[in-house]
């Protein structure tokens, strides 16, 4: 019995002494649509978060002098709101450390509420829709520009530059597609106050065929047709317009410009067609940062970046960095620091203002030429 008495205490020394010195453990949560019509953008973004959590282990990253292990948590929301909400409760009951994530606005918006009462801080690398950041939720962060401005500025570039006079406009009844558009005729009329908004139509998410509604487009000749909704839909749509013989010029937000546009749409696409713009954009000595991020995606998923990627990538690195400036990562600790984070990211400088959206967004617009998406010209 004596030997045992002491060999007992000597054990659990060991033992709290290992758990004592155990490495920390910090979990990323990431909500995307890896099934559905957007699970090619939520791959994307997925891979990314994936490449950022392996980066930061592999730099052995320190909080408070410590090296730290990032895991990431990955859930699948499949664009939809219901599901998004199921897995941003699920995440909460994980007790993650923190959310990078959703993709849609339609998904983002309803799952903030549930992070927000929770204390969990969440970084949006994708959703545009203004909603999501004036709900005064401390906890909601955003690293690209909003649909005030994304659609602000296409909708005064159709009517500047692109000169049209006549415009339909078409939307997918989404927080994102129905936001982007409404942001669009605004700017449109704000820059022009004699455009004509000629006819608007609504589509849904998975939809698959135009006719009828581009019919009733057709038959209004507009120089230019807007789309508030994504590629998997745009791509279809485009096709079916030229069936249909419509010669408009067409014009979407992020959703819309992609890479796989192109294929999506085929030969329809056409050459200068379509114009789009993508919510952030580097310029000067920046473009060497992302052109680095899309050759180091490339080689490791042997696969171009979809759209999001970089976002995706910087969002964790900038939660990182708060809990580095806290030098905690406990979400009550850091979220004061990553409200006032200053992180020179790939897709350029990020910081947040008052309600958490990115300070300074910059868009990038964009066509297709050969059926390659190609940049034209970042807008600050």
């Amino acid at each position: 019995m004596l030997l045992k008495t002491k060999v007992l205490p000597l054990a659990l020394a060991l033992a709290f002494a290992g758990h004592a010195g155990a490495q920390e453990i910090i979990k990323i949560g990431h909500v995307a649509p890896v099934s559905g019509a957007s699970s090619h953008l939520g791959k994307d973004n997925e891979n990314a978060a994936k490449m950022a959590i392996e980066d930061l282990n592999a730099k052995g990253f320190k909080i408070d002098g410590k090296v730290v292990k990032f895991v990431l948590v990955p859930e699948d929301d499949a664009a939809d709101p219901k599901q998004g909400t199921a897995v941003a409760q699920k995440l909460v009951d994980a007790k993650v450390n923190g959310v990078v994530g959703h993709l849609n606005s339609g998904t983002t918006i309803p799952a903030s509420r549930i992070y927000f009462n929770a204390g969990i801080p969440q970084i949006s690398p994708a959703a545009t829709n203004p909603t999501y950041t004036q709900q005064k939720f401390n906890t909601a962060f955003r690293v690209v520009a909003n649909d005030n401005k994304l659609g602000g500025t296409l909708g005064a570039y159709a009517v500047g530059k692109l000169q049209a006079k006549k415009i339909a406009v078409i939307d997918d009844r989404t927080a994102y597609g129905q936001g982007v558009a409404e942001q669009f005729v605004k700017g449109a009329k704000k820059a022009a106050p004699g455009v004509q908004i000629v006819g608007k139509e609504f589509t849904n998410a998975n939809a698959t065929d135009f006719n009828a509604i581009l019919t009733s487009i057709k038959s209004k000749n507009p120089d230019l047709i807007f789309f508030g909704g994504m590629d998997s839909v745009g791509g279809p749509m485009l096709r079916q317009m030229k069936a249909l013989g419509i010669k408009a010029k067409f014009m979407g937000g992020d959703g819309l410009c992609t890479e796989p546009l192109g294929k999506l749409a085929g030969d329809a696409v056409g050459e200068d067609m379509v114009t789009c713009a993508e919510a952030g954009g580097v310029t000067g000595a920046q473009q060497k940062g992302m052109d680095d991020f899309r050759a180091r995606y490339k080689q490791k998923y042997n696969m171009e970046v979809q759209l999001y990627a970089p976002y995706v990538y910087d969002a964790v690195m900038t939660m990182a960095t708060a809990m580095a400036d806290a030098k905690s990562s406990k979400p009550s600790v850091y979220l004061p620091f990553l409200a006032k984070v200053h992180y020179q990211g790939v897709t350029g400088p990020i910081s947040f203002d008052a309600n958490g959206d990115i300070k300074d967004g910059a868009l990038t617009l964009f066509t297709y030429r050969d059926g390659k998406k190609t940049k034209m010209e970042v807008i600050k």
